[in-house]
């Protein structure tokens, strides 16, 4: 198997998501560390320009947004499986819920706790990716709004382990898992040095949980340096993927398209359609520094338009 390189960085709370889903597959990858505001210099080329982290990179084929990041993973390595058999839909079902309300009401309590202590380049740089202006006064304001949605909805997730399971959806950990333990591992490092600091004290089955999920571990990273991966990445073909004539879209083979996340990071990519199938979309792209390059992105949370 060609190698799995993540692209991260050691504080990005998405990237833990995928960290800790390699360390459950026990998998072996290479890691480059990327700067945690831009500029990228040695990620746009093999993005186009797409600036969330983390991204997967397997050859010249490269993978954005956790959403998809996971599903790849578990297309090359299927066992011990993130989406347990007769569960797939409920593991990525939650998988939604948690990254598009936990993570970000998480990111209220932790900004609001420690943003007057980050630099001003990343307050800028901030601002930028999520179009509203970080203002560390606003968010310290914010933060206890945000700390009664964290745990409004991390109850139900205490609610869930309450019949004795010691994993969301049952025995074994899920993609449900990694998705939920980012925001609690983001809280845990970012304010309580690992330990548990509020609301997670008020939740002893997800605190357990939590500490399951860090016994994980993160797998075997190998260190790469970002020319590396250009230089795989050029030396690679992207693998063959296909268009869906009859998706709803009516999106076609060859047609130049632009993808933009419906979020933050509101960037677009833009080249040719090579893949459509119902969870991803994928464009083709040439760079001089990263050769012929496929980028993939989920469906869902990607705006789509013509260019």
């Amino acid at each position: 198997m060609a190698d799995l390189i993540l692209h991260h960085y050691p504080t990005s709370p998405f990237s833990e998501k995928v960290r800790v889903a390699f360390g459950l597959k026990k998998l072996g990858w290479k890691s480059v560390t990327i700067p945690n505001i831009m500029p990228k210099p040695d990620l746009m080329p093999l993005t186009g320009g797409y600036r969330k982290t983390p991204v997967l990179q397997v050859g010249a084929d490269i993978y954005c947004d956790t959403q998809l990041i996971m599903l790849e993973i578990e297309k090359r390595v299927p066992t011990p499986p993130l989406l347990p058999p007769g569960k797939e839909g409920e593991a990525r079902a939650l998988a939604m819920w948690i990254d598009r309300n936990i993570f970000w009401a998480a990111v209220g309590v932790v900004m609001g706790a420690i943003g007057d202590k980050l630099p001003e380049a990343f307050h800028r740089d901030r601002s930028e990716f999520s179009g509203r202006s970080f203002e560390p006064a606003k968010l310290k304001a914010a933060a206890p709004f945000a700390a009664q949605q964290t745990y409004a909805q991390l109850v139900l997730a205490e609610e869930m382990l309450g019949d004795g399971r010691a994993y969301l959806l049952g025995a074994a950990p899920s993609l449900a898992d990694c998705a939920l333990y980012n925001p609690v591992w983001f809280i845990k490092e970012r304010l309580g040095g690992g330990k548990v600091v509020p609301p997670l004290d008020r939740l002893p089955r997800l605190t357990a949980w939590s500490e399951r999920m860090k016994a994980i571990g993160s797998g075997n990273p190998t260190e790469m340096s970002s020319a590396d991966a250009l230089a795989v990445a050029k030396a690679a073909k992207p693998a063959a993927c296909s268009v869906d004539a009859g998706d709803p879209s009516g999106l076609k083979a060859g047609q130049t398209i632009s993808v933009t996340p419906d979020d933050t990071g509101k960037v677009p990519v833009t080249g040719t359609l090579v893949g459509l199938t119902p969870d991803r979309i994928s464009i083709g792209r040439n760079d001089e520094r990263a050769g012929d390059v496929v980028v993939h992105f989920p469906r869902a949370g990607f705006i789509v338009t013509p260019a």
